[in-house]
């Protein structure tokens, strides 16, 4: 089939379906655009809205969609209506399956970003985002609407290894950009030890929450491919530091020793 064949395919199969959506920042209103141009009924969830009563009026969506920051992931999770957790979408960085299965979710659908979107400014994608799960292939073709890369996995093992590649990029430009600033291509050029201290530490923290023994080569080769992909992003954002105190904790919680992140955080202060 060819690549018109399958969207228009994979659209006529989104048609009508209902996506709530819950979180309307930058990412949210993304796939909004997508999701509303391919056909959906998009329902949306502000910051303190009730979602019972929400799920009251909706009970049976096809997706819920969930697109806060990582930090609001957990409460939002907790706070979802029991009917609803057999349809959720997940979207957040640094996620990992341990995220969702603490809430009793079993098989959501997730999506791995590979595109920036700051206010003002279009989208720009690294990567083809790769998405996995029961709705995996209406998201897919929500961004392709949209002029977004996007593709299907075939397993959960892909996803695994997806979700750890871009855990292990945005941790590692961000953590070791505190020491260097700059860009990514930067980082890759002329600091090429620390970024491979960085992400080895990094590696040893997402073993831990995976639970699983990682294809080290395999991920390092993906980190870079995302690098490559965009040299000039920026490394350490505003969120830089609040990513080192959480792989701090995780270490702790797991007995590594992380020597690299633990000397940039006294480095830098964070504790």
């Amino acid at each position: 089939m060819s690549e018109a064949g399958f969207f228009n395919n994979e659209l006529e199969k989104c048609m009508q379906k209902v996506v709530i959506l819950i979180g309307l920042g930058q990412l949210g209103r993304v796939f909004a655009g997508g999701l509303l141009k391919t056909g959906h009924v998009v329902v949306p969830v502000n910051r303190g809205d009730d979602l019972n009563a929400v799920e009251a009026r909706w009970p049976k969506p096809d997706l819920v969609l969930v697109a806060v920051a990582e930090a609001d992931l957990h409460p939002v999770l907790a706070a979802l209506p029991a009917a609803w957790k057999g349809s959720i979408g997940l979207l957040q960085n640094e996620l990992l399956p341990r995220d969702w299965q603490a809430h009793e979710i079993e098989e959501p659908t997730v999506i791995s970003v590979w595109f920036e979107k700051k206010p003002g400014k279009e989208s720009q994608p690294l990567l083809s985002s790769p998405a996995y799960g029961p709705q995996a292939e209406c998201l897919v073709a929500a961004l392709a609407a949209i002029g977004l890369p996007a593709h299907t996995l075939p397993d959960a093992d892909a996803l695994m290894w997806e979700l750890v590649r871009k855990n292990l990029y945005i941790l590692t430009t961000n953590i070791a950009g505190l020491d260097t600033g700059g860009d990514v291509g930067a980082l890759r050029d002329r600091h090429n030890l620390l970024l491979a201290s960085v992400a080895g530490d990094v590696l040893d923290v997402q073993a831990w929450l995976s639970g699983e023994e990682l294809d080290r080569a395999g991920l390092i080769s993906g980190l870079l491919e995302a690098i490559a992909a965009d040299p000039q992003h920026g490394c350490a954002g505003r969120s830089a530091p609040s990513r080192l105190k959480r792989a701090l904790h995780h270490a702790d919680a797991a007995g590594l020793a992380i020597p690299e992140l633990r000397r940039i955080a006294a480095t830098h202060g964070i504790e």
